[in-house]
């Protein structure tokens, strides 16, 4: 395996890892019953990035990209809709 691929795919594990960390403050805030300390403007500029990430991904036809951008997109409505049910 040479250099590019090895990055490559450390690359799409820590994404994909990146992607899913938000479920922990889901967690957190299903544990506590509010989410009344997380900003929902930080949540929803992450989203249209990992958007337009994927987006990138589909062009270029990169499955890393596609990969993990997906899976933050997933995280991350996962989370925001956390937030709005427990504000």
């Amino acid at each position: 395996m040479n250099v590019t691929t090895t990055l490559g795919l450390a690359a799409a594990a820590f994404g994909v890892a990146m992607g899913l960390s938000p479920l922990l403050q889901v967690r957190h805030m299903v544990a506590r019953g509010s989410s009344a300390d997380i900003s929902l403007p930080f949540l929803l500029v992450l989203l249209v990035g990992f958007v337009l990430w994927l987006a990138y991904g589909v062009a270029l036809g990169n499955a890393a990209l596609i990969v993990s951008n997906a899976v933050a997109i997933t995280s991350y409505a996962i989370t925001t809709a956390a937030v709005l049910r427990l504000r």
